[in-house]
């Protein structure tokens, strides 16, 4: 490569550079040490030559890329109401005025999304809101099996009724669905999330559990890391074991300094550079309010940071706006985010 050209190149900053892996959210493709490219990467940002092979992979780049994405995960919210007030979640404290996305609106939303069919590992029909209390349930998740895009469920497990169930087996399968559920015992379910379902989630759940109702099946049992905790998940665990759920174990995190429980970092965070929040947020995520409005984060309640409306644009034009644009700088330190923006208070921003 001549060195006139070579000089051009520089290292995408958007990169995920760790002592023995580098990840690129631009191509979510990830080198080890072994691979010969990661020893040619690791070369090039030790001082040495460029090669070719780094350019076409995307790993070294001349232009800036900052508008670049790849969409791989959707959180398309089509309510704003839940049925519980739980202690690990924002709700609890500051419920949200009731909203719902109407259906005309969400099928438009899909039928942009059926763009990025080849990319997009899971649309989850929830935020912040119990996607089971909507009475359109079983019709958003077939408009989303008719569209071939996988769905996926985030559930405190109320309205995962077994008529709702045979629907989703028989028109499905879902690609994914997960249940938050922290205790057997009525008296702390109770106290935990504001309301007595426990015995309806249980029967629910044992009916769900001997179905294929999604690919991937999951209890997660948050706490807080405690002796209780960890008693709960073995309990939950033996009353599941032989279904097709998986039941795993989770700490509760402060979502971004919203919440004072949890985990949380030890000190607001100076150095940004990235986000490892199930990937990159503000590279391969897109979260979508009832209104329609495109917010940057998941842990962003208070939607400080909307990055466009599909009212108003297209899903490309909001991931590659302005705004979005400026955020993804911030994030991953090419320029210098303000004091008090978000990631600075979440455990899973990236640090140099």
């Amino acid at each position: 490569m001549p060195s006139s050209v070579a000089a051009d190149l520089r290292l995408n900053p958007f990169l995920h550079v760790d002592a023995d892996r580098i990840y690129n959210p631009h191509t979510d493709r990830a080198l080890v040490r072994g691979d010969e490219e990661f020893a040619l990467l690791r070369s090039f940002i030790d001082g040495g030559a460029p090669h070719e092979a780094l350019e076409s992979g995307g790993w070294i780049v001349r232009d800036d890329v900052s508008r670049r994405y790849h969409l791989k995960i959707v959180s398309l919210e089509t309510m704003t109401s839940c049925n519980q007030k739980c202690y690990f979640c924002p709700v609890s404290i500051a419920p949200r005025a009731d909203d719902s996305m109407p259906m005309e609106f969400l099928e438009a939303v899909v039928e942009q999304l059926s763009a990025y069919r080849a990319t997009i590992e899971s649309v989850f029909l929830q935020s912040y809101n119990e996607p089971t209390l909507d009475r359109r349930f079983v019709d958003q998740c077939r408009t989303l099996f008719a569209a071939d895009l996988p769905v996926a469920v985030l559930s405190n497990g109320t309205g995962l009724t077994p008529q709702r169930v045979d629907a989703l087996v028989e028109s499905g399968p879902l690609r994914y669905i997960c249940i938050n559920l922290s205790t057997l015992d009525r008296e702390r379910y109770q106290k935990d999330r504001g309301g007595d379902h426990v015995a309806l989630v249980l029967r629910n759940l044992d009916y769900a559990g001997q179905l294929h109702l999604a690919d991937s099946m999951s209890i997660v049992v948050l706490g807080i890391g405690d002796e209780t905790h960890g008693r709960d998940y073995e309990e939950i665990r033996a009353r599941f074991a032989g279904t097709r759920f998986d039941v795993q174990y989770h700490v509760v995190m402060d979502r971004a300094g919203w919440l004072d429980i949890g985990l949380k970092p030890p000190a607001k965070k100076q150095n940004l550079a990235g986000c490892n929040n199930v990937g990159s947020r503000p590279l391969q995520h897109l979260h979508i309010t009832p209104r329609g409005k495109c917010v940057l984060c998941c842990e962003d309640y208070d939607e400080r940071y909307v990055v466009g409306d599909l009212n108003l644009n297209s899903i490309d034009e909001i991931l590659r706006g302005d705004e979005i644009v400026r955020l993804r700088r911030w994030i991953y330190g090419i320029e210098e985010a303000p004091a008090d923006f978000i990631c600075r208070n979440c455990v899973f921003a990236r640090e140099r």
